[in-house]
């Protein structure tokens, strides 16, 4: 039972909230599971091939309880914090502690420009090191590999050829396949991903190649889903 000081704190804190929503995993070693999503405001990124610019802006507050009780509604264990970029919000700290210490199974997706440090140790940590085309390779904030669990996993977003030699100079440099899994995952309608496939399976990549399974369960653009 959640003490009187915890339940305290959740009515204080607040977030700025785009969205929570159960659906089906599309990303990650988690793809296919039910997951519920909690998508908050605010990005300082403009990546090139951004799908959830609707997330720049648009948002409600929501203490840390209504939220909580929000994802319990649910009856889900695995959660998902995303964004936006869910660490520009210093109050996503605590709520990840408590989620964890309800004994939820959270990850949480970062655009890898903030530094993860203060992240809770429990909580699986989707890291995405931004590639030549996003136009933001220039952000990664490089100390956060240090910061890699086994459990997290690092993502890459290939969108050309010049993306995944980049990608794979990281791997190499940083010795990625040591810290952390791998995802690299093909930009939506911008290359073709048997040709993607076609560089993994040439050079012997210890990764995995993701496809977003939500757009092809449901419309383009869909928002909850």
């Amino acid at each position: 039972m959640r003490s009187e000081a915890l339940k305290k704190k959740t009515q204080i804190l607040k977030l700025k909230i785009n969205e929570i929503f159960y659906s089906i995993q599309g990303e990650s070693s988690y793809m296919g599971k039910p997951c519920v999503f909690i998508r908050l405001t605010y990005c300082n990124l403009h990546c090139s091939y951004c799908d959830t610019k609707y997330a720049f802006f648009e948002g409600v507050d929501m203490t840390l309880n209504e939220i909580i009780n929000q994802v319990s509604s649910y009856r889900c264990n695995l959660v998902e914090i995303t964004g936006g970029e869910p660490l520009l919000q210093k109050n996503v700290l605590p709520l990840m502690n408590m989620l964890c210490d309800l004994d939820y199974d959270v990850m949480l997706e970062t655009g890898g420009h903030i530094d993860i440090s203060a992240v809770d140790k429990r909580v699986k940590k989707i890291m995405d090191l931004k590639c030549p085309s996003s136009g933001e390779v220039e952000k990664n904030y490089w100390p956060n590999i240090k910061q890699l669990m086994p459990s997290d996993e690092v993502k890459f977003v290939i969108g050309n050829r010049e993306d995944y030699v980049w990608a794979k100079k990281v791997i190499e440099d940083h010795l990625l396949n040591d810290r952390s899994k791998i995802l690299f995952s093909p930009i939506f309608d911008k290359i073709e991903y048997s040709q993607l496939a076609k560089w993994i399976l040439e050079d012997h990549l210890d990764v995995r190649m993701q496809l977003q399974l939500h757009k092809f369960i449901w419309p383009l653009d869909t928002r909850g889903v």
